[in-house]
């Protein structure tokens, strides 16, 4: 496949990626990425709340969502490129049974189109890597690509500790990039 073709192929791909409403969207992990809590069983309300997260209409590859609940308190965290996914994620949550009061500490990245051809260089560059190429075609793709200021931060998982490593490595060849950090996870 020539690489004119292939860079087709990719946006075609990203475009699909980003048009999808992510009913079936991956989500990070159901506490507070800064936890040690992160082998707790999910309660039914943990389930409940995920959902609502990973259904959210405009939830993509460019947005994480993580959050943490105690005792009928929601905190909600992240980053998102629409302050309207922000909003969506407050109100879907805070209207579930169970959940007393919600804190909204998701973070709205800054408006940039520097950001944004990161964001598109980033995602081609991680999703037309060998054995990544194929979770491209998800409707959310599990590894998460946040571009802030020109410094990128990888979330989400991966099916192993190769694949890791390789998009890790794909981000830090994009051009202007001035970091990559890689929050990455291996899928159990």
């Amino acid at each position: 496949m020539t690489k004119k073709r292939l860079g087709t192929v990719i946006g075609i791909m990203l475009i699909t990626a980003l048009a999808a409403l992510a009913p079936f969207g991956q989500l990070a992990e159901a506490a507070d990425p800064r936890s040690d809590k992160k082998n707790i069983q999910p309660t039914k309300l943990d389930r409940k709340i995920r959902q609502e997260l990973v259904t959210l209409p405009f939830y993509g590859v460019f947005d994480h969502l993580a959050y943490k609940h105690e005792d009928g308190v929601v905190t909600l965290y992240g980053q998102v490129v629409r302050p309207t996914t922000r909003k969506d994620a407050e109100r879907s949550v805070e209207r579930l049974e169970g959940v007393e009061e919600v804190v909204n500490k998701i973070e709205v990245l800054p408006l940039s189109r520097f950001d944004d051809r990161i964001r598109i260089a980033t995602f081609r560059a991680i999703y037309s890597q060998p054995g990544i190429d194929r979770l491209a075609l998800q409707a959310v793709p599990p590894i998460h690509i946040i571009v802030r200021r020109g410094h990128v931060t990888l979330e989400g998982v991966a099916a192993n500790k190769g694949d890791v490593i390789r998009a890790y490595h794909a981000a830090r060849g994009v051009p202007n990039v001035f970091s990559v950090t890689n929050n990455l996870r291996v899928e159990k």
